[in-house]
């Protein structure tokens, strides 16, 4: 029996060791943006590829990205912009795997505060919740206010994180407006918190506000990584595609039963909602398109003036090499 257990113990080391480490950093691992991640994490697709993932949950989109620059994280799952961002600055960031077609941040006032604030113009003076500074939700923001005439230090932006903490916010009166992401939104608008003023969670929105697909939650890396890994960015994309291969079909009911109780924020029932509202903004491939990416540089190019003034080769801002090798399951 010993021997037996000894063995046993062997062959479990053995795999242990077999498995790839990867650390990976999230802007927010409750956001519904990112919930691609926690599928995959929680089918096993990552295990399946011989991959050990250490997510580290960052709470916002710009601190996974300084985490990335400073060395901590190998790899993100964050916004596409922060690449175009990125090499506006010298520094050469890569996305090689699209999750989400689509922003799925929206923009709304405090419902009590509607009847001043009808327009995005009417934000001047305002006190603005975001995700973070530096945040995708913080360059939504900015690129609404210089569209709507107005200059990004016209309102106050205050960090307010995702999920609970945001909807805290806006509940507390800590703040007038606020730019977001899911489940924050639906449990606001239903609780009767916020007025919509600009929604890009469907094709329909994302067209009104943006023009089009837009990429948005993407696994990035540093160039010299992914020379370095070439093995590892493909097992991560396997494992990416396959979870959103599975998705697709999938009805809120059937997500929702994989995830983790505490996503729910203690109502599942409008968690199926929130789901519901979501499901169009994922990609059902994980290919970049050619010319989606112009509609994110277009948007940093109208209040960030690096980017305005960089040449910016989108090119080396992404790759589908390794979403191209995926095998069909």
């Amino acid at each position: 029996m010993k021997r037996i257990w000894v063995l046993a113990l062997a062959v479990l080391l053995a795999f242990s060791f077999a498995q790839k480490r990867v650390v990976l950093g999230v802007g927010g691992k409750t956001a519904v943006v990112y919930l691609p991640l926690t599928v995959v994490e929680r089918l096993g697709y990552f295990k399946e590829e011989g991959l050990d993932v250490v997510i580290q949950d960052l709470q916002a989109g710009s601190r996974a990205l300084q985490a990335l620059v400073g060395g901590s994280v190998e790899v993100v799952m964050g916004y596409y912009d922060h690449t175009i961002q990125m090499q506006a600055q010298g520094r050469d960031i890569v996305a090689f795997v699209e999750v989400g077609r689509y922003p799925a941040i929206v923009l709304g006032v405090r419902s009590d505060l509607a009847d001043q604030v009808r327009t995005i113009a009417d934000l001047k003076g305002k006190r603005v919740g975001i995700t973070a500074p530096g945040s995708s939700t913080h360059f939504f923001l900015n690129y609404l206010l210089v569209k709507a005439g107005l200059k990004p230090t016209d309102v106050s932006v205050i960090g307010v994180s995702v999920g609970a903490q945001a909807v805290a916010a806006v509940q507390n009166k800590q703040v007038d407006a606020i730019s977001n992401v899911e489940p924050a939104i639906t449990l606001l608008e239903e609780r009767g918190l916020i007025k919509v003023l600009a929604d890009t969670r469907t094709t329909k929105g994302t067209r009104e506000v943006l023009g089009g697909e837009y990429p948005a939650a993407v696994l990035y890396t540093t160039r010299a990584w992914l020379e370095k890994n070439p093995d590892t960015a493909q097992k991560l994309a396997n494992a990416m595609v396959r979870g959103l291969r599975w998705m697709q079909g999938k009805r809120p009911e059937e997500i929702a039963a994989i995830l983790p109780e505490e996503y729910f924020l203690g109502d599942k029932d409008l968690y199926l909602k929130v789901l519901k509202n979501s499901l169009e903004s994922f990609s059902p491939t994980g290919r970049f398109s050619d010319t989606a990416p112009l509609r994110p540089l277009t948007v940093l190019s109208a209040f960030d003036e690096r980017v305005k003034r960089a040449r910016i080769d989108l090119k080396r801002t992404y790759t589908n090499q390794f979403v191209d090798r995926v095998p069909i399951r």
